[in-house]
C-alpha cells in the first residue's frame, strides 16, 4: 500500500504568524528540535509546515485528529530530510500498514512545497 500526501504553503503567511503569536505559534506546531534545527529561518519553518500536512494528507487524516507535534521533519547529516511519528500519527500510520515515508522539500522566495509518500514493506 501506498499513500500520498502534497502541500504548499505561502512563506509570508508562515512570517505573518510567527510576528503575530511568536513562540506560541512555534510551541503549537514545531517539536523542540524542529525549533532548535530552524533557528527561526523562515523558509525552514513553512517547508516543515507543508511538510507536516502533507504528512497528514498521506495518513488521511488533514488537520483533525492529529497533533502538529506529532510529526516531526528533520534533517539527517546528510541533510536528507527524515518524518518522525509520534503518538496518533504513529497509531495511525501502523492502522494502515505504513513503515516508511519519503519526503521531498523544498521551497522558493515565495513557497515552500513538501511532498510525502508513505509505504509498506
Amino acid at each position: 500500500m501506498h499513500t500520498v500526501g502534497v502541500d504548499i504553503v505561502e512563506i509570508d503567511r508562515i512570517q505573518e504568524a510567527v510576528q503575530r503569536w511568536g513562540d506560541r505559534f512555534l510551541q503549537r506546531v514545531y517539536t523542540p528540535k524542529e525549533i532548535a534545527y530552524c533557528r527561526g529561518r523562515v523558509p525552514e519553518l513553512a517547508v516543515r509546515f507543508a511538510a507536516k500536512e502533507a504528512v497528514m494528507k498521506a495518513l488521511g487524516t488533514g488537520v483533525r485528529g492529529i497533533s502538529w507535534r506529532e510529526i516531526e521533519v528533520l534533517p539527517m547529516r546528510s541533510g536528507k530530510p527524515l518524518v518522525f511519528l509520534h503518538d496518533k500519527a504513529q497509531r495511525r500510520a501502523e492502522f494502515l500498514g505504513l513503515r516508511d515515508f519519503a519526503i521531498s522539500l523544498s521551497h522558493s522566495r515565495a513557497f515552500a512545497v513538501a511532498s510525502v509518500v508513505g509505504g509498506s514493506d
